[in-house]
């Protein structure tokens, strides 16, 4: 059996597929595993905001076209960098476990104090707006590329600091960049950050995908992406959500802002972890002032 797996060329998302590759083949040594990279149209456009471009549609657009034209069986995401509407003949089929869901600051290579005078690079409306809330006397500025490119204009000295996702640069071996960490309730996170998905066309058999699936990693992104899904959020909002499971019990902590971006609130709720999806569609709708 060959199954052919599609990532992003970026050095983070081949790393990200190769956690799925070796999950499946550690369970399923029979299995023939095959690598497609691709560059999409979000890794080509790097000198606009993800809100002018058109959004997180377009980090996986080439892969969903992979899977439909049989070049791809599966492919592997960052759940974060997935739009919350996926296709009906498009599934996700997996959620892996979770790695360190939390946000973290990144300084110049050497420096070891934090210079607030230059801008801090943040690639989205989430982190930016909690920043401000910290450090309301920080300029932020939007930061795009993959982590490298990113680290590269952080070191040529363009920015005082960077805000990245501490999971991706573990995974990348970078974590002695890491100054400080940004504890869920300081800045909470994207919704399913740290956790990988595997999409794939309908039809498909998934027995492999049983070596990646994890429960708890499961029930977290039902609950992060409904809540996000019900307040019509996406790149371009500062929503977010972030649910812990601790045995049969999930807890959802979701922050929403109203469109004018005047009205912040941070809400937890818990419930059966079995539920997690309505849990997470019933907070958006308290706190959105939503009808059910």
């Amino acid at each position: 059996m060959n199954i052919k797996i599609g990532s992003r060329e970026s050095r983070l998302a081949v790393i990200q597929s190769q956690l799925v590759m070796d999950a499946i083949a550690a369970a399923h040594p029979d299995v023939t595993l095959e690598l497609v990279t691709m560059k999409t149209t979000g890794d080509k456009i790097l000198d606009r905001t993800l809100e002018q471009i058109g959004g997180k549609g377009l980090f996986v657009r080439e892969l969903d076209q992979a899977l439909r034209d049989g070049r791809a069986d599966f492919t592997v995401h960052s759940l974060k960098d997935m739009p919350m509407e996926t296709p009906e003949d498009l599934p996700l089929a997996a959620f892996s476990d979770r790695a360190d869901p939390r946000d973290c600051l990144v300084l110049p290579a050497g420096v070891t104090q934090w210079d607030r005078s230059k801008p801090v690079g943040c690639a989205s409306k989430r982190r930016q707006l909690q920043l401000k809330a910290l450090y309301p006397e920080l300029i932020v500025q939007p930061v795009r590329g993959n982590v490298q490119t990113r680290l590269k204009k952080l070191d040529s000295g363009q920015f005082g600091a960077l805000v990245l996702a501490a999971a991706g640069l573990k995974r990348l071996g970078l974590e002695g960049r890491i100054a400080r960490y940004f504890e869920p309730t300081e800045l909470l996170p994207a919704a399913g950050q740290g956790i990988l998905a595997v999409q794939t066309r309908r039809g498909m058999d998934t027995a492999v995908l049983d070596a990646v699936r994890d429960e708890a990693g499961t029930c977290c992104a039902l609950a992060e992406r409904a809540f996000v899904r019900a307040l019509g959020g996406g790149c371009t909002s500062p929503v977010a959500a972030y649910a812990t499971v601790d045995g049969d019990t999930l807890t959802l902590t979701g922050l929403y802002v109203s469109s004018d971006e005047t009205v912040v609130k941070k809400e937890t709720r818990t419930g059966p972890k079995a539920q997690a999806e309505a849990l997470g569609a019933a907070l958006a709708r308290e706190m959105g002032g939503l009808e059910p």
